[in-house]
């Protein structure tokens, strides 16, 4: 009976141990969700040589966009791409996996300038990616005046050659500010006077654009515009007449960053990309195909001794490189809270009229 009862045992722990030690099977596909135009080809190719991962990429022009969709419930991706107040809105709503930084052994290349920033405390939940201003842009070959100010805009030589940035926050916070007001604020008689403020700019806007407004000012169609540095950086490129400025009521400056939904499938993925993401090699193909700001201090580094000339032109461009006198009146986006709705309902009116 004793002999009987330890074959039982034994065969009991055949069953269960290999179930309990065996490894979990790693993930062959990860699923990105990001911005339009903002991660190299070559970087994605990379990852995937390196560990054997498809990559399949869905992109958005718009933090509320991202947002609108995974709050509807779109579920499965592994990575997306949050801006600093849209991190602070997934942290409340619990939409956002919390990290382990010592998985992400490359986050030690980062400036210390860029982690441990208000949105995220302590990075529980993100690792920074680029980094940036939002301000005006325009070509010094076609604007009869040099403009220094968001109230510029308005004036009527800029009928139709307008490109604005497809984006409810920076465009509501332009015209805030051109009123005097906060470009956060709440309160909705301020708010309703900034979506008048816009309607008055209509027949000067060509477009709304957040994936290439850059192409609008480098083919003439636009002669001003208000854009992210990145696309100032990329009209820069093609035509050194193109200038980029804070104008004088403050650019926005804005943080963006990766992090992991909750319940994403392929987590072991995930933590993969964001470490490779950081990786100085990589992280120069992101400046030099989509020039915003670096946050990766080892990459700068990198970037300065294997290719001098690009890193000249980061450095000399107040788009890639803003120096303190332009960031001294940089002002963020912040979570607005409950007014976000009301932000939504104007920005919505207005773009209909």
């Amino acid at each position: 009976m004793k002999l009987y009862r330890v074959i039982a045992v034994l065969a009991l722990l055949v069953m269960i141990l290999p179930a309990c030690g065996a490894p979990k099977a790693q993930s062959t596909v990860l699923n990105l969700y990001g911005w339009s135009d903002y991660i190299p080809q070559q970087l994605l190719d990379n990852f995937s040589a390196k560990y054997g991962l498809k990559v399949n990429y869905d992109t958005y022009s718009s933090n509320e966009e991202m947002l609108a969709k995974l709050q509807a419930g779109a579920s499965g991706y592994d990575v997306v791409i949050p801006s600093d107040y849209t991190v602070t809105i997934m942290i409340k709503q619990g939409m956002l996996e919390p990290l382990d930084i010592s998985q992400i052994p490359n986050f030690s290349n980062l400036d210390k300038r860029f982690i441990n920033r208000d949105y995220d405390p302590g990075n529980k939940y993100t690792v920074p990616y680029q980094w940036g201003t939002t301000a005006l842009v325009y070509d010094k070959t076609t604007v009869p005046f040099e403009p220094k100010s968001y109230a510029d805009l308005w004036d009527p030589r800029f009928k139709g050659r307008l490109v604005l940035l497809d984006d409810e926050r920076e465009v509501m916070g332009m015209a805030l500010q051109v009123l005097g007001y906060d470009r956060n604020t709440i309160d909705s008689n301020q708010l309703q006077q900034a979506e008048q403020k816009l309607i008055e700019l209509k027949p000067n806007i060509l477009k709304f654009d957040s994936d290439t407004p850059e192409n609008s000012i480098i083919n003439g169609e636009a002669w001003a515009g208000l854009v992210y540095n990145g696309n100032a950086s990329l009209a820069f490129a093609s035509d050194p007449n193109v200038a980029y400025i804070c104008p004088t009521e403050g650019c926005g400056i804005w943080f963006d960053n990766l992090a992991i939904p909750k319940n994403a499938p392929h987590k072991d993925a995930a933590l993969k990309f964001l470490d490779f993401v950081l990786d100085p090699e990589q992280s120069v193909l992101i400046s030099k195909e989509f020039p915003y700001s670096n946050p990766n201090a080892a990459a700068l580094d990198y970037m300065k001794t294997n290719d001098p000339e690009f890193y000249a032109s980061y450095i000399d461009f107040p788009g890639t490189n803003p120096p303190d006198s332009f960031l001294a009146n940089a002002k963020p986006i912040i979570d607005v809270g409950a007014a976000t709705t009301l932000y939504d309902s104007l920005w919505t009116d207005f773009k209909a009229k």
